[in-house]
């Protein structure tokens, strides 16, 4: 039986890709799956055991007796770890170097890959991360790439943490992403890089809300659709 349609949406840190993701996934009545909480979800688990990442046999017990998984409550998607709900935990300020960092480890990449493909191999999913359109799901139906400048990603991660009540400063937060955006793009392992098929959208000028009308519009009219799947 022919699987449903996988959409693969990645890109910098910022660019809008789990807003989009999660709408875009909501109007085409498929699943969301957000790997990059999966990441921060393991980097806080090894944090809280105080695994060193250089430790490989460590990490490798920790994974084995890991479990992973999303459910949808009160319109959300939550993320637990070993049945807990960590989903606000992984949103603190410094996860995200945290993920960026652990990303880069062989053992993990290749557990949560081998996790991402059998939570969207049934299809009608949309995943986000830095390489589901060119390692994890390189044959998805419709590939995507999201971008801005480095300011308006700055802004936005300034506002998220805000709105969490907590103070920012924003050329802080312009260095971290500008950090993260290193890191992530000169890995050796799964780097950020845009699918040389998926379709790249700015957007810096753009509501979350004309993203989402602009990637429906590609899958509707079938210029995102990957030639190959």
């Amino acid at each position: 039986m022919k699987r449903g349609s996988i959409v693969t949406i990645d890109g910098p840190s910022g660019a809008g890709k789990s807003t989009v993701a999660r709408q875009l996934a909501e109007r085409l009545g498929y699943r969301y799956i957000d790997t990059g909480a999966m990441y921060r979800a393991i980097g806080w688990l090894a944090r809280e055991r105080k695994v060193p990442f250089h430790d490989g046999s460590e990490l490798h017990a920790l994974l084995e007796s890991a479990s992973l998984s999303f459910e949808e409550k009160d319109g959300s998607t939550r993320i637990l770890v070993n049945g807990t709900d960590v989903t606000g935990l992984i949103r603190k300020p410094d996860m995200g170097m945290v993920a960026s960092d652990i990303s880069a480890i062989e053992p993990v990449r290749r557990w949560l890959s081998s996790l991402q493909r059998k939570l969207g191999e049934q299809g009608n999913a949309v995943l986000e991360g830095r390489d589901m359109g060119t390692v994890v799901f390189p044959d998805a139906d419709y590939k995507f790439f999201l971008t801005a400048s480095l300011y308006e990603r700055a802004r936005r991660r300034a506002e998220q943490i805000k709105e969490k009540g907590d103070e920012v400063d924003l050329d802080a937060v312009i260095k971290e992403v500008s950090l993260r955006d290193r890191n992530d793009s000169t890995r050796s392992l799964s780097p950020l890089r845009k699918a040389e098929d998926a379709v790249e959208i700015d957007t810096t000028s753009m509501t979350i809300q004309e993203a989402v009308e602009r990637l429906i519009m590609e899958i509707r009219t079938g210029r995102g659709k990957n030639r190959g799947s």
